[in-house]
């Protein structure tokens, strides 16, 4: 006799725009620009976030910035758990009731952390496996880089962020919007832009259109140098983009010549600009600069 099918996961009433509205209305909540909160108020968006995602049962999912919880209700569903870091007091306060109110049967998969994510050099509870968020416009990239930096165990990540910023995070080399996020996530992982997200299923809403990108972790480039050394370098890089590298390394390397034996040592030319380099490119070639 086979054994019976398990039982499928508790389903989650997810927040529709009304009831986002009503929630905030009931906490005396006036979303703050500064917090970049723009709450997502369609059910069919955040179930195409989970999808996209690709997490199941076995991960452990970092969101941050959960807000009212439209997407952590949707995740709940599909995972075995989800910390959730909330930087607004009220909101970190509010989200295990909403939990429980709407699905008591996923309440127990929950935490909440009330802590600025940027800040956050580990988390209490089992290793995640993913994070999953969408991130606040203003503080996406450093919160992103952050946490691929101090959570190891992150094997993939899916956020919302900016169109803009979406692009910048998996531009290619070569490319006009290619920059220092692009080439510190590359550090991390492999990156793809995945999706668009009108601007009209968030509340209130903001003025430019967002974008998913999903990052698969890898390992580093091989490279004696540090990862603050290699990041140093790409800032450095950057910073005088129209310059060729043989004069915007100058500083770096102590001079004009230092900066092109540095270069030819690496296999890069020194006419070349920041923007030519992948990010393999500035881990050899960080190894080159003399002490």
């Amino acid at each position: 006799m086979s054994d019976p099918s398990p039982d499928p996961p508790p389903a989650a009433r997810l927040l529709t725009p009304a009831d986002v509205r009503a929630l905030a209305a009931r906490l005396g909540l006036v979303p703050r620009k500064t917090l970049g909160q723009n709450f997502v108020i369609d059910p069919n968006t955040v179930r195409r976030i989970v999808r996209t995602a690709g997490v199941g049962p076995d991960d452990v999912v970092v969101e941050v910035g959960p807000g009212l919880g439209s997407l952590t209700l949707a995740l709940l569903e599909a995972v075995r758990a989800v910390l959730a870091i909330e930087l607004d007091p009220v909101l970190a306060e509010a989200l295990p009731g909403t939990v429980a109110e709407r699905s008591p049967g996923l309440a127990g998969r929950l935490s909440v952390l009330h802590a600025d994510a940027a800040r956050l050099a580990a988390l209490p509870g089992p290793a995640p496996t993913a994070l999953v968020a969408n991130l606040p416009y203003n503080v996406a990239v450093p919160v992103l880089l952050h946490l691929l930096e101090v959570l190891p165990s992150l094997r993939r990540a899916l956020v919302m962020v900016q169109a803009e910023v979406a692009e910048r995070l998996a531009a290619p080399p070569g490319s006009r919007v290619y920059g220092v996020p692009s080439v510190k996530a590359a550090w991390h992982a492999e990156v793809r832009r995945v999706g668009a997200v009108p601007r009209s299923v968030f509340w209130p809403v903001p003025r430019v259109d967002s974008g998913l990108v999903a990052l698969t972790r890898r390992e580093p480039p091989r490279t004696s140098a540090s990862r603050v050394e290699v990041f140093e370098l790409i800032d450095v890089a950057f910073a005088q983009r129209r310059k060729t590298l043989r004069a915007a390394l100058a500083g770096w390397a102590g001079s004009p010549a230092a900066a092109e034996q540095a270069l030819v040592a690496a296999g890069i030319d020194p006419a070349a600009r920041g923007e030519a380099l992948g990010v393999a490119d500035f881990a050899r070639l960080a190894a080159h600069r003399r002490p």
